[in-house]
């Protein structure tokens, strides 16, 4: 994950006009972005259990669980971060949010021959 991010970490008026530039459709734009958001959050998750696996304890009894900084630190970094959400709207207005249409309208099926 992108350490160096601008994404704002905390909650952001948007002027909603202003998400359909690349899409020239709101609705469109926020159904993207709902999409990325999920994308990015599911690689969050794998990455961040990948990381607690290597604490995880086999036979774990409750009087045995102790706390471990190292893992605490890591589980503090990903409350830290920015929300999928957030991430999302900044790669679309970098520029560096792709998609493909592929909704109704856009393509048209072939026309049957008939014999």
């Amino acid at each position: 994950m992108n350490n160096k991010t601008s994404a704002a970490k905390t909650t952001v008026t948007r002027d909603v006009a202003k998400l359909d530039t690349e899409t020239g459709n709101v609705y469109k734009s926020v159904a993207i972005l709902g999409r990325r958001a999920n994308q990015i959050s599911v690689r969050i998750k794998e990455e961040l259990h990948t990381k607690l696996e290597e604490f995880a304890m086999t036979g774990e009894n409750l009087e045995e669980v102790y706390e471990n900084r190292e893992q605490i630190e890591i589980s503090k970094h990903y409350e830290r971060m920015p929300k999928p959400g957030a991430l999302a709207i900044q790669e679309l207005e970098e520029g560096k949010l792709y998609w493909r249409d592929g909704g109704e309208g856009e393509t048209a099926p072939a026309p049957a021959t008939q014999a």
